[in-house]
């Protein structure tokens, strides 16, 4: 109990240093960042499906995604990504709507969805390139 006492500036110095490392994995499973997204959109050839509305939509989003609104998900989701077992990356704007599509997805069976973490912002953010309809 001495030890403790006499050295507890170390100890919360180690247990803080721990806490920074296992930061990442607890945060793990928020979504994908866009490194991350580049590599499945390049080797597994995932489908990227930004959720936002048509009007934000045109105004920027990723290279070669297909649109297709939160609130038609459920019902469109089948006629656009016909593997359920295929990648499929989900996108919006700050990475809230892609989440909830990401699991709306997942409760219709699809297998591989995942969320781009910070969304669209966080893909500029990344000097990744966007294109406008």
């Amino acid at each position: 109990m001495k030890f403790l006492l006499d050295n507890w500036m170390l100890i919360t110095v180690a247990l803080a240093s721990g806490a920074a490392l296992l930061f990442p994995v607890l945060s793990a499973g928020k979504g994908l960042n866009p490194q991350d997204m580049v590599q499945l959109m390049n080797r597994e050839k995932a489908t990227v499906i930004d959720v936002c509305e048509p009007e934000e939509f045109a105004r920027g989003h990723v290279i070669g995604a297909k649109n297709l609104p939160l609130g038609q998900l459920e019902d469109k989701l089948a006629q656009l990504v016909k593997n359920k077992s295929s990648q499929v990356i989900m996108v919006c704007q700050v990475g809230a709507r892609s989440a909830r599509a990401a699991a709306t997805a997942r409760k219709l069976g699809f297998e591989n969805v995942q969320s781009l973490a910070g969304g669209l912002k966080a893909w500029q953010a990344a000097s990744m390139p966007v294109e406008k309809a």
